[in-house]
């Protein structure tokens, strides 16, 4: 068991890591992206983690788009804003203690290999809710038409579904 230390700007504390990174996942739990992969794409305007580098495998931000001071939606695969201010999720009640930038965190941590028995099957419960917008974009696209319903599309890359493939 490895312990991760965390010290960040929201965050100070440690964990532990119970599984092989990326390995081990529950059963319904089936991401299309890595956290690399999704950094490297660009989510969240690239001031997702900017703090937590020291935490997480330096070889996930080689190439990320990332913008340190503010968000910055044009580093976004689509380039539109698909997010809500943290605020937004603060004010919601939909942050947990142990994540409290919310789901990309949790996926970070949960793909590391730390395992939260009843946070994982919240979290995992609400990444299979964003199966609706591939729906969505399935039925109002032409198939690979990525300028079509680009809000969804990049909505989906930050729940680590790969919206260029539909």
């Amino acid at each position: 068991m490895k312990k991760i230390t965390i010290k960040d700007k929201m965050q100070e504390g440690h964990y532990y890591l119970t599984e092989p990174m990326g390995q081990n996942f529950h059963e319904e739990f089936k991401p299309e992206l890595t956290p690399k992969e999704m950094l490297k794409l660009g989510v969240f305007g690239g001031k997702y983690l900017t703090d937590c580098q020291d935490e997480f495998p330096s070889d996930w931000f080689d190439h990320a788009k990332l913008s340190p001071n503010k968000k910055d939606v044009t580093l976004n695969y689509y380039q539109v804003d698909a997010s809500l201010p943290l605020s937004h999720w603060q004010m919601k009640g939909w942050l947990h203690p142990d994540d409290p930038r919310g789901w990309f965190q949790w996926y970070c941590r949960y793909y590391y290999g730390r395992r939260l028995p009843v946070e994982d099957l919240r979290q995992i419960k609400r990444w299979k809710a964003m199966k609706r917008h591939i729906g969505a974009i399935k039925k109002n696209c032409f198939p690979l038409d990525l300028s079509c319903r680009t809000k969804q599309r990049q909505a989906l890359l930050h729940w680590a579904y790969d919206s260029r493939n539909m």
